[in-house]
């Protein structure tokens, strides 16, 4: 089953934008069937119930029973390699 993999940023376009295309990337990369989803951080208790993981490039003061990984890295590129390793080892779960 596909894993449901959340994309979210403070206005659900622009730099969820640049997470969503490498994460779609990575998984076809790695054979991990994922439906990615890019959305506002509003928008993220609509998901609370399916999704598998949160890559957000924003700050998220919720607690959510699913993993939630902070992207800064990809606008920065500081520590991306890190990032990329801790988005495929929850996806690999």
């Amino acid at each position: 089953m596909a894993k449901q993999v959340l994309v979210a940023c403070g206005t659900g376009i622009a730099t969820s934008t640049v997470v969503n295309d490498a994460i779609e990337t990575m998984c076809k990369e790695n054979n991990i069937d994922a439906n990615v989803i890019q959305c506002k951080v509003s928008d993220i208790p609509s998901y609370e119930e399916t999704a598998d993981l949160l890559v957000t490039t924003t700050i998220v003061k919720k607690d959510y029973p699913f993993p939630v990984i902070t992207a800064r890295s990809f606008l920065t590129g500081m520590g991306l390699d890190e990032t990329k390793q801790e988005i495929l080892d929850a996806l690999k779960k």
